[in-house]
């Protein structure tokens, strides 16, 4: 039976692993000098080695005639290891043995001694997966475990798991492995198989695989399944990278600013069926392509055809460095909402309207804030002010005096009376059309940060809309609304409102977490559906 590339050329020692002498090196020290911990955690990203020398290191410290901290594959516990027969190496996936009783049943099988063994080792895949319970359940028995049992987990997402868990293991970090040592095994494996594999071909494989072992042999696998002789065409034929003609079009209406060329690209790859989100993914790929032609002269980290260099460095040339980061943070701002909403064509096409509006005609979103030319202007003349202020004498430039936060102006005009408030309307006769979306939004989280910062990081991403002296704010998150109910933060959003309007407000507070996007008769999506409308229209308008 046909054994996959990965599987089949899988690491069986600690001098096979790539790129990961840090890691290897001090393990095999500990093995040897036998100052063995009792919890390890290996971290990196996808196909770099860490299952594999989690296997390795249980391999490793129960081998009969292990040699310079290295097992010596020929024993009874090597071969059964190998065979994935030997019960006293468990193996875990925490993705699908997340919850609090599958930890209860470890803990009670650490009591057992091993059968053949040294040691019995646990190996626990994407660990992260644990819930809290799982993760409690787990902490006494890591903390104390029996002398004969060992714990290895492994985890691509280290920020999710528990300090607790952290600080009683000790902590290795595997980095991306580098091009040139994938390139370099690819080779050696081609060499040992029936199919041959240029050097240029091992290269763009390795480039592809960004950092990934596994990723890489997988590639190589597809190519061969496509030819037995490995060139630079079967790898772009194979990796699909072959025909991509489209988003070098894309990338020159950017360049160009041909904001209706590039919708009319879009809407032909719409009804082609091409998925949106992979659309995305590519042009973010070869934008960075564009970023490093701007900035780097070594085209060897490109990772793209070499024949596509030439039209990535005409792109480069014509656009500069500030508006290729742009385009960027755009793009990928794109990526994030894509999976989120269910009109991916809309919001596609609300992406190449950015990316190809003119500057000063258009607001481009840069890092989440609009950086637009009165923006700009309102900053440098409240610079100007401060300054003033100093030289007069009112305020100390001193740094040990603490500076006066200038006070915002207002948004209408100050010498306008006060509007009239009025009574508050009952929220069940109204509907999602008596509302208008509150373009200045941002503006006003802005000035909520300057209060309460952590407020104003719930707010990020909501939407806000105004009927009369109602304020409606619609959240993603369940949190934001307990924090309503039971903090005094709705008072601050009207005081800030009333600052800025010269009106007094009633502060209503929906979210959008629970709500199914494809739902169009939700009120809380027809809401959301308006504010897109209307950000289409103030980009239309502008450009």
């Amino acid at each position: 039976m046909y054994q996959a590339l990965y599987r089949k050329w899988r690491p069986m020692t600690f001098d096979d692993v790539v790129s990961q002498p840090h890691i290897t090196t001090t393990l095999r020290n500990q093995i040897e000098s036998g100052k063995i911990a009792h919890a390890y955690l290996f971290t990196g990203s996808r196909g770099t080695g860490k299952t594999t020398c989690a296997r390795i290191f249980a391999k490793a410290i129960n081998c009969e005639h292990s040699h310079n901290g290295a097992p010596c594959l020929e024993c009874d516990i090597c071969k059964r290891m190998d065979s994935q027969t030997l019960s006293d190496i468990i193996e875990i996936d925490a993705a699908s043995n997340t919850g609090v009783d599958d930890m209860r049943e470890l803990r009670e099988s650490t009591n057992y001694t091993p059968e053949i063994c040294k040691y019995k080792v646990y190996i626990i895949d994407e660990v992260h997966m644990l819930s809290v319970n799982a993760f409690n359940a787990l902490l006494k028995i890591l903390e104390e475990p029996p002398p004969h049992v060992k714990f290895i987990f492994a985890t691509t997402e280290l920020h999710k798991v528990p300090v607790t868990i952290l600080s009683r293991c000790q902590v290795f970090n595997f980095r991306r492995i580098l091009p040139e040592d994938i390139e370099k095994r690819l080779l050696y494996i081609a060499s040992q198989e029936d199919f041959t594999l240029t050097e240029e071909a091992a290269s763009l494989i390795a480039k592809l695989a960004d950092g990934g072992m596994r990723d890489a042999l997988s590639l190589l696998d597809q190519c061969i399944a496509y030819s037995k002789d490995v060139d630079l065409d079967t790898v772009s034929a194979a990796a699909g990278i072959a025909g991509r003609d489209y988003l070098f079009e894309l990338l020159d209406c950017f360049k160009d600013k041909n904001g209706a060329r590039a919708i009319e690209i879009i809407g032909k790859l719409y009804d082609d069926s091409k998925d949106m989100q992979r659309l995305v993914d590519e042009l973010i790929s070869q934008m960075r392509n564009v970023m490093l032609s701007k900035s780097v002269r070594d085209e060897s980290v490109f990772a793209c055809l070499p024949s596509e260099i030439e039209r990535i460095k005409s792109v480069a040339d014509g656009l500069e460095l500030s508006e290729i980061l742009d385009m960027l943070r755009i793009l990928q701002d794109c990526s994030e909402r894509l999976p989120r909403v269910s009109a991916k064509r809309i919001e596609i096409e609300m992406c190449m309207i950015k990316l190809t509006a003119k500057p000063g005609n258009a607001k481009i979103q840069s890092a989440g804030k609009a950086a637009d030319s009165a923006e700009l202007s309102a900053l440098t003349d409240r610079i100007v002010r401060i300054e003033s202020a100093i030289e007069n004498g009112a305020v100390s430039a001193s740094p040990s005096a603490k500076p006066k936060k200038p006070k915002y102006e207002p948004l209408i005009d100050p010498n306008q009376s006060p509007l009239p408030e009025p009574k508050v309307v009952d929220m069940s006769k109204l509907s999602p059309s008596d509302f208008m979306p509150l373009d200045c939004w941002q503006e006003i989280i802005d000035r909520i940060a300057d209060i309460d910062a952590s407020m104003a990081g719930f707010l990020d991403g909501s939407n806000a809309f105004v009927y009369e002296n109602i304020l409606l704010i619609i959240v993603h998150n369940d949190f934001f609304l307990k924090m309503f109910k039971e903090t005094s933060c709705g008072k601050v959003i009207a005081q800030v409102m009333k600052d800025v309007f010269s009106k007094s407000f009633a502060i209503r507070v929906k979210s959008a977490k629970n709500v199914v996007p494809n739902d169009a008769e939700n009120p809380v999506n027809k809401l959301l559906q308006r504010a897109r409308d209307s950000e289409i229209a103030v980009d239309i308008k502008s450009k």
